[in-house]
């Protein structure tokens, strides 16, 4: 793993965040600095691993499996927190 492979990673990184950010359905309340690091952290993530499992040189593949990692992040902040409960005396005035 060389220099020149992290820097591009990084700066490839900055493009899988915003595209990994159009690909999760619904409104991400996550700012664009927070979207670039899922991204980055997702390429590099998707780095680490093709290159393990598969060896240098799988770009296109390497690009599929950062920005599923990334969409994966920035889904797993952005999910809902909680729901609110209807209870059962609440059903009742609904009705």
């Amino acid at each position: 793993m060389t220099l020149l492979a992290i820097v591009a990673w990084l700066v490839t990184g900055l493009v899988i965040g915003g595209l990994a950010h159009l690909l999760v359905p619904g409104r991400q309340r996550i700012g664009i600095l927070r979207t670039l690091v899922f991204g980055i952290l997702g390429a590099v993530v998707g780095g680490i691993v093709t290159a393990l499992l598969l060896g240098p040189g799988h770009v296109l593949i390497t690009f599929v499996v950062a920005l599923i990692v990334s969409a994966l992040l920035i889904s797993a902040v952005t999910r809902p927190r909680s729901r609110r409960s209807v209870s059962a005396r609440s059903r009742r005035r609904l009705r």
